[in-house]
């Protein structure tokens, strides 16, 4: 069974389940084209895979992202490390990976492909559609994305490709465009009911100028996710949610109105490494149950490293500023520069939604600075628990283990260097 498979029906036989679906959006080139697969800092175990046709007219180095060659070697490198729970892809790129590779068929990774393509993620240079309000559109069809033709035999109950695709659609509080999307949606739905074909929603937050307020911005998304999908039976709804993350209250207000829809989170573009890992870990504080980052993993300075650490967050084994050290230390050793200091990396700002990075921006709410002073000027330090001389400076639950919920900052602090000091020296 797909690890995908079995965290869903745990986490609808048992809400209080710490069941966490993790996604690495690898389907930037049907928004980016040629800069989709990210800058060349990164590259897998296998190395470059360029081809210089004219090396007297310009060298590798001059384009500074990687070729699709080397994007396919990443994806194959996430998968074997087998720490996300589904990989989303182009249908071509599900084509060559799971139809043409069969990279999947022994993996616990589910493959899924992007089913649409509306006009507010065409990112192209020089373009101008972002600013414009979205328009519906599919480049891929069902039946590309399960077998890579116009027409799959459905003979078996299997199918070669991706049975798994994100529908996205975006509000934008003008009755013409969202009546127009709201149809394009509906066809799709019928279609993937009739070929038994998987899907999850992503609601972008709207991608032009709207009149409401940002402040209630998250609930003018809540309302239309709960109003579009009223209509519409368990047999044509899609398996979980990807929206902007709009603060604790509510992703809260999402998340109890219906136990049988599962709200998940984007990662959004820009921003510090402390912003992502904060993201995912307040998002599935306050509900979320999946995490689907793209450019945010894409983008990092070591991918397998990053994913871990998501991992280790969503597992409750690692708090997110302490993750921000520990991947700063991997890329110590392993003599990566990182792209900010660690100081610099440990802040938290402002972040970018949107797919071009603007205008729609969302301020993340955070319930905790874990880097404000906790010990006042001149107040004295809280002694360590416990009663023993050896006693860990923090509080511990009755099986040893560390207790999180009622642990303050300095405690926090001290939990971090010590577990830090243990693992890496």
């Amino acid at each position: 069974m797909k690890s995908l498979d079995a965290k869903l029906a745990e986490i609808k036989a048992n809400p209080a389940s710490r069941a966490f679906i993790l996604a690495d959006a690898k389907d930037a080139d049907m928004a980016f084209g040629v800069r989709a697969m990210g800058p060349r800092h990164y590259l897998s175990s296998h190395g470059a895979q360029a081809a210089r046709f004219s090396p007297e007219v310009w060298t590798r180095e001059e384009f500074g992202h990687r070729n699709l060659p080397e994007f396919l070697d990443i994806i194959r490198e996430v998968v074997g490390q087998g720490l996300v729970d589904i990989m989303l892809m182009s249908a071509s790129v599900n084509e060559q990976l799971a139809i043409k590779e069969g990279l999947f068929r022994k993996s616990h990774v589910t493959p899924a492909a992007r089913a649409n393509d509306a006009t507010d993620v065409w990112a192209v240079r020089h373009g101008s559609y972002l600013h414009e309000p979205s328009h519906p559109f599919r480049s891929a069809t069902i039946d590309h994305i399960q077998c890579g033709q116009a027409q799959c035999d459905r003979s078996a109950d299997d199918v070669p490709g991706a049975n798994l695709g994100l529908y996205s659609i975006t509000f934008v509080n003008n009755l013409e465009q969202d009546l127009a999307s709201l149809q394009a949606f509906k066809e799709f739905r019928i279609e993937a009911e009739r070929k038994k074909f998987r899907y999850f929603l992503e609601v972008f937050d709207p991608n032009v100028a709207n009149g409401i307020p940002p402040e209630k911005l998250g609930e003018f998304i809540n309302d239309n996710i709960v109003r579009s999908l009223a209509g519409v039976t368990s047999a044509g709804r899609p398996l979980f949610l990807k929206i902007a993350y709009h603060g604790p209250r509510l992703m809260e207000e999402l998340a109890q109105y219906d136990p049988n829809l599962i709200v998940g989170v984007l990662g959004g573009s820009a921003g510090t490494t402390h912003d992502a890992f904060r993201l995912i870990h307040d998002a599935q504080k306050y509900g979320a149950r999946v995490a689907l980052f793209g450019r945010k993993i894409n983008n990092a300075e070591h991918q397998l490293a990053f994913i871990e650490m998501l991992r280790l967050i969503t597992d409750g084994r690692i708090a997110p500023d302490e993750a921000v050290r520990a991947y700063h230390n991997i890329l110590g050793k392993l003599g990566l520069q990182p792209k900010r200091p660690l100081e610099k990396d440990l802040l938290l700002t402002d972040q970018a939604m949107s797919y071009g990075g603007s205008p729609t921006r969302v301020s993340v709410p955070v319930a905790a600075n874990p880097l404000a002073p906790a010990i006042a000027p001149g107040a004295a330090p809280k002694p360590p628990a416990g009663p023993a001389a050896n006693a860990p400076a923090w509080p511990v639950r009755p099986d040893g283990s560390p207790d999180f919920a009622t642990m303050t900052s300095a405690e926090r602090r001290a939990y971090d260097a010590d577990r830090l000091k243990r693992r890496f020296g």
